[in-house]
């Protein structure tokens, strides 16, 4: 029980009776035990409450999780909505669409500019400094 072996206990009880004396030893042993018992009681209240708490904050995080998922869902359905209005166009395709056109627009517009001054180092006479 509290990793007591046999011969220890029959010491304890030698010693007890003993000191208490074998008048009192019996009404020892039975506020003893009613004390084991109280002991063992709120222990287990303790435990109970511990357990509650754990499963309302369990309740609780299952339902954010929920709100977030219906949130989420809600978002999803929401852009579905407005992509289809859009005539099946996303934002986001007609912005990357816009971001392309730009940036092949700077690549044109950059390569002559690039190419005439790549020329024009090689002809001042080979672009090393």
């Amino acid at each position: 029980m509290f990793g007591i072996g046999s011969t220890e206990l029959v010491i304890i009880i030698v010693v007890a009776l003993v000191v208490i004396g074998p008048q009192k030893l019996p009404e020892m042993m039975r506020t003893l035990g009613k004390g084991l018992a109280e002991f063992k009681r709120v222990g287990q209240d303790v435990k109970e409450t511990l357990d509650n708490e754990v499963k309302q904050a369990e309740d609780e995080i299952k339902k954010q999780e929920q709100e977030v998922k219906e949130a989420a869902k809600s978002a999803a359905r929401e852009k579905a909505e407005a992509v289809l209005e859009n005539g099946g166009k996303s934002e986001t395709e007609d912005a990357a669409k816009e971001d392309g056109s730009m940036a092949s627009k700077n690549e044109s517009d950059a390569s002559p500019a690039t190419s005439a001054s790549v020329d024009g180092e090689t002809a001042k006479g080979g672009g090393a400094a």
